[in-house]
């Protein structure tokens, strides 16, 4: 026997959600769409570049789009289809989502926007945004008299 009281499904609703924002800007999807919207993604920067990677097991890089918008935010966004269904199946459960999904990122002064790269393997899309090289400023030793 557990002494430890169930919370209501409506507790977990009332959570503070921190996407929740981001969903409701999403008008365009409803709420079955909104399954894997937020794909899980790192963010590393290098001495040479920002490195993104999503892991989107079971998705084709035709189904994913990386856009770079003109106010310098990086949008990765696709959609993974829900399963065709035969008539003589039997579902005894479904825990893989589907639906469309999308994640921005605003990135810094330094992105280099003109050569971002990406690309696909085993189910991990990388995006790689190359830095501008940083302006070393000119010293000029200036001699003491004396």
């Amino acid at each position: 026997m557990s002494i430890v009281p169930r919370l209501s499904d409506s507790f977990y609703q009332e959570m503070w959600d921190p996407f929740k924002d981001f969903q409701s800007t999403l008008s365009s999807l409803n709420h079955n769409d909104s399954a894997i919207m937020n794909a899980r993604m790192d963010w590393k920067e290098t001495p040479e570049a920002h490195v993104f990677k999503a892991d989107l097991p079971g998705l084709k890089k035709e189904e994913v789009k990386v856009e770079i918008e003109d106010d310098r935010v990086l949008q990765v966004s696709g959609e993974r289809n829900f399963e065709k269904e035969e008539k003589n199946d039997k579902w005894h459960r479904i825990e893989r989502r589907s639906g469309k999904f999308m994640r921005r990122f605003r990135l810094p002064e330094n992105a280099k926007l003109d050569q971002v790269k990406a690309s696909m393997e085993n189910g991990v899309l990388i995006v790689t945004v190359p830095k501008m090289e940083e302006k070393k400023p000119d010293v000029k030793t200036i001699e003491i008299a004396g």
